[in-house]
């Protein structure tokens, strides 16, 4: 689960450099940064799939590491946390930025509301 977090933080990622130089672009050329409303979908959409990825990656990857943390009770596997203590640790921050991101693209879908609405 860990790798489904790191594969959809690796598309949001390449998705959010590709806004940031196509906003860059228009801004450098003084031309409206949304170019059409079908422009304004596309981005809308994208933002939305992409915070729901994050959200799903999060989420799967917090119940795989608090498995890690507490060990499972009724079977054999031991607690993975209590040898690897700084590793575990920076899983869960991992886990805080990518639900941290997700907040972020929910942010930039709002915005891509009011840009829809200004059309």
């Amino acid at each position: 689960m860990n790798s489904y977090l790191v594969g959809v933080s690796a598309a949001v990622a390449l998705h959010s450099l590709l806004q940031l130089l196509m906003t860059s672009r228009m801004l450098l050329r003084k031309s409206s940064i949304i170019s059409s409303k079908k422009h304004a979908w596309v981005l809308f959409a994208s933002d939305q799939v992409f915070a729901f990825a994050m959200m799903s990656g999060g989420s799967a990857a917090s119940g795989v590491t608090s498995l890690n943390r507490t060990g499972i009770k009724h079977s054999s596997l031991p607690n993975f946390c209590k040898p690897l203590h700084s590793f575990c640790d920076r899983v869960a921050l991992s886990i805080a930025f990518a639900f941290f991101g997700c907040f972020l693209l929910a942010m930039s879908s709002a915005l891509d509301v009011v840009w829809l609405s200004e059309y």
